[in-house]
């Protein structure tokens, strides 16, 4: 009499978890990059459109006047920022997943970092609150819009510093081309180096943070296309 072998049951699929140290490198990878690219589009309108295209640098009548006439644009460019600092946790949360294979403790501090960073974000547009409450005295009103983007700058150094960390695991990694670590290498150091700047030179712009773009542009597309041939569970 002949035995046959019945093949095995698949495997049952693995319920979501918000625990980030049970997540797989590849739902690591792919929450990391829908939330940097959400943060992207979020950036682009909250900053850029809303918050930036209503500031007059060094005008408070005109700033003021502009914020008082299109308040909503105002907050819901705050709004969408705020979506942005805490998209930055869940982008912490899944570049730990993606790189713990590599160094544990180093994951750990780089997402930490970043979350420090996101916290520090909410701080800064604690200042934007606080312009649109004072709108009636415009001094007031564009030295904390000019508060907002000094606390700002300056957590973007600590962001830079988050880049160095992912940049370093990502050459380590081995599963991750190096071009890729070194963009994003080149994007920590362009944001450290406007930090010194704004520390060390009086009136300094911002600008060296300018030239990580592609870098980060690049880990977007790695993360959503590349790491698909990463372990799924």
């Amino acid at each position: 009499m002949t035995t046959q072998l019945r093949p095995s049951p698949p495997a049952p699929a693995q319920a979501f978890t918000l625990n980030p140290s049970r997540w797989s490198q590849r739902t690591g990878a792919l929450l990391a990059g829908t939330a940097i690219t959400a943060m992207v589009f979020l950036s682009v309108f909250g900053y850029f459109i809303a918050i930036n295209g209503l500031v007059t640098v060094g005008d408070e009548a005109k700033t003021t006047a502009a914020i008082s006439a299109s308040p909503g644009l105002w907050l819901a460019g705050i709004g969408a920022l705020c979506v942005v600092a805490v998209l930055d946790i869940v982008a912490a949360a899944g570049t730990y997943a993606l790189f713990k294979p590599v160094n544990n403790a180093l994951s750990v501090v780089a997402g930490l970092t970043r979350t420090a960073y996101a916290v520090w974000l909410m701080v800064a547009l604690s200042r934007l609150l606080l312009a649109f409450t004072t709108l009636d005295t415009p001094d007031a009103a564009l030295a904390d819009i000019e508060s907002f983007s000094s606390i700002w700058n300056t957590a973007l150094g600590l962001f830079g510093v988050h880049l160095l960390l992912i940049a370093y695991l990502a050459i380590r990694s081995g599963f991750m081309p190096k071009i890729f670590g070194i963009l994003i290498g080149i994007a920590g150091i362009g944001y450290i180096a406007d930090l010194i700047g704004l520390v060390v030179l009086p009136g300094f712009t911002p600008t060296f943070g300018l030239f990580g773009f592609v870098g980060e542009t690049a880990m977007i597309f790695w993360l959503l296309i590349g790491a698909r041939r990463l372990p799924r569970f």
